[in-house]
């Protein structure tokens, strides 16, 4: 065991704490002391570990080394400075930290977060380390015992490969593997279980009742909440002072059917059995990777609407969006397809003056599925109405597509489409037009400090375009790009995005909903004194979420 704890090498070490010097900087979503702690000590160890490998290269191919006094006196010329760096980022950490936390009203850092983010940064390094070391034993036993029947170089190559393929086997084939299977299964034997407060609903045309042909149980949990919240007629009616009849929800669980268009043909039964096609509006809304569905989204157009608005929606995973896109990417996208063709083969062949406008909406992995849904080739002669996209992710070809296409000089983080008759992007802080629309009206909801929006893997080798153009308000001023750094400080930040207050980062608004059908749904605009009341219902539903 104590193989285990030799000292560290110096190079690997200055390289590791130069990249917790590099987590210091900041980002676009804030960090606790614990996560900012967490991210720099990965970081150290990815440091520490690439130096590390990069030194066995060189004594491999037998390259020239320093020894004796000369090493020490070039390791104290590299640690020096290195320590330096160390000391002035840390000079700068509650400043560039605090940035950012002011720019989206949350509490500052003090000198207590900043010790325990290096205690808890140095802890993981450490731990990192006593990993290395051990797969560092496990390689030396078995090129040991494989040199005993090879020739020397052999048994090195073989016993790199038996090692590499070992862990790959253990993470990959099984510890992640069975994390994720064990995380959909606990999810979907939660979602299996009917809370005895949660009746099915009484009334015939709702989704799930006796009459449904929808099973209750098999719909879930976030299902059951989607289908029985919602305003009533009568609340509509209060808020607005016009007329309103009941909203109409339907919902498909995962559990319904074994694939994804035996789904879709579920949900357009029981669309044809509600009448889901005689509504003024009807909406193809795709939920979250768990398969939840953003209230405030859907309450405002069916304020908005007076309630005369059909929603249906068929789940595909039980993990978070950010697991459901590394585990299961292709489940959304095939199902977001069967619920589009299938709604859309009905619509069109109904005469236009027989059938509801048609919107499509989705938020995070969900926006990515509907829009990957609409083939505009195949709607070009028959298009749908409009559509809500928020926090599109940085895989959306549409998204990106679109962003591309924007007008000169226009942001890349807020961008302007030609006339912006068909597509508009908006933060919220920017009214919404009714005015100059087309057809289709389509508007992306996005904020600047959204990483799920903005991340790019290629700002690994060179600066985003956001960040060559001025930082939008919601993101610090002091955020520079690092090689390297800024890519990885983005992947946390992806993680993290749903830590800010509603209005930053990945936290979407009621009130920039309520904005967006308006300006999607409603061609003669809204007032503001109704925008103001629909607003306020929709921030305490939020609120009480």
């Amino acid at each position: 065991m104590r193989r285990l704890f030799h000292l560290p090498q110096l190079l690997p070490l200055a390289a590791a704490i130069l990249m917790i010097c590099a987590a210091l900087t900041p980002s676009l979503i804030p960090r606790d002391a614990d996560a900012q702690g967490l991210q720099a000590g990965i970081m150290a160890a990815i440091g520490y570990g690439i130096t590390s490998w990069a030194l066995s290269f060189w004594r491999a191919f037998q390259l020239p080394r320093l020894r004796g006094r000369a090493a020490d006196v070039a390791h104290t010329i590299i640690l020096v400075p290195v320590f330096g760096v160390l000391a002035w980022f840390l000079s700068q950490f509650l400043g560039w930290q605090n940035s950012v936390r002011e720019r989206v009203g949350m509490e500052t850092l003090s000198e207590a977060d900043m010790a325990r983010t290096l205690l808890i940064a140095f802890g993981v390094l450490l731990l990192a380390l006593l990993i290395g070391r051990a797969v560092q034993l496990l390689f030396d036993q078995t090129r040991r015992r494989l040199a005993r029947h090879v020739a020397p170089a052999t048994a090195n190559l073989l016993g790199l490969v038996v090692v590499l393929a070992a862990i790959f086997v253990l993470t990959d084939r099984g510890v992640v593997r069975n994390l994720f299977r064990a995380a959909d299964e606990a999810s979907a034997a939660a979602a299996r279980f009917t809370d005895p407060g949660s009746p099915a609903p009484a009334e015939s045309w709702r989704a799930g009742s006796a009459a449904s042909l929808i099973d209750w149980a098999a719909m879930g949990e976030r299902g059951r909440s989607f289908v029985q919240s919602g305003p009533s007629a009568a609340r509509i009616a209060e808020i607005t002072g016009r007329p309103a009849i009941e909203p109409l929800r339907i919902y498909i669980g995962r559990e319904q059917g074994e694939s994804a268009a035996e789904r879709a043909e579920i949900a357009l039964a029981e669309m044809r059995r509600t009448g889901a096609f005689d509504r003024a509006a009807l909406v193809i809304s795709i939920p979250t990777g768990t398969g939840w569905m953003e209230p405030a989204s859907h309450d405002a157009l069916e304020y908005l609407l007076g309630g005369n608005v059909a929603t249906v929606a068929i789940q595909y995973s039980y993990l978070s969006s950010f697991l459901a896109l590394i585990a299961e990417t292709n489940t959304g996208l095939e199902t977001a397809q069967a619920l589009f063709d299938a709604v859309y083969a009905e619509w069109s062949a109904r005469p236009p003056h027989a059938r509801p406008r048609l919107y499509l909406f989705g938020i995070s992995l969900g926006a990515w599925a509907s829009m990957n849904s609409l083939d505009l080739l195949q709607t070009v002669s028959d298009p749908i109405d409009g559509a809500v996209w928020a926090g599109p992710p940085f895989t959306s070809a549409m998204w990106l597509q679109t962003t591309q296409r924007r007008n000169p000089g226009s942001p890349f983080v807020l961008p302007q489409i030609g006339a912006g008759d068909v597509v508009r992007f908006t933060d919220g802080r920017q009214p919404l037009s009714p005015d100059g629309w087309g057809r289709m009206r389509v508007v992306f909801i996005q904020y600047g400090s959204d990483p799920i929006v903005f991340y790019s893997p290629a700002s690994a080798w060179r600066k985003p375009e956001w960040m060559t153009e001025p930082r939008a308000p919601d993101v610090s001023p002091q955020m520079t790009w690092y090689p390297v750094v800024t890519m990885v400080q983005m992947a946390v930040d992806m993680v993290l995005s749903q830590d800010p207050p509603p209005g930053f980062g990945h936290r979407y608004r009621a009130a920039h909903y309520v904005d967006a059908w308006a300006a999607v749904a409603l061609p003669g605009g809204l007032s503001p004194d109704l925008r103001a009341r629909i607003e306020a219902i929709c921030l305490d539903l939020c609120a009480n979420e």
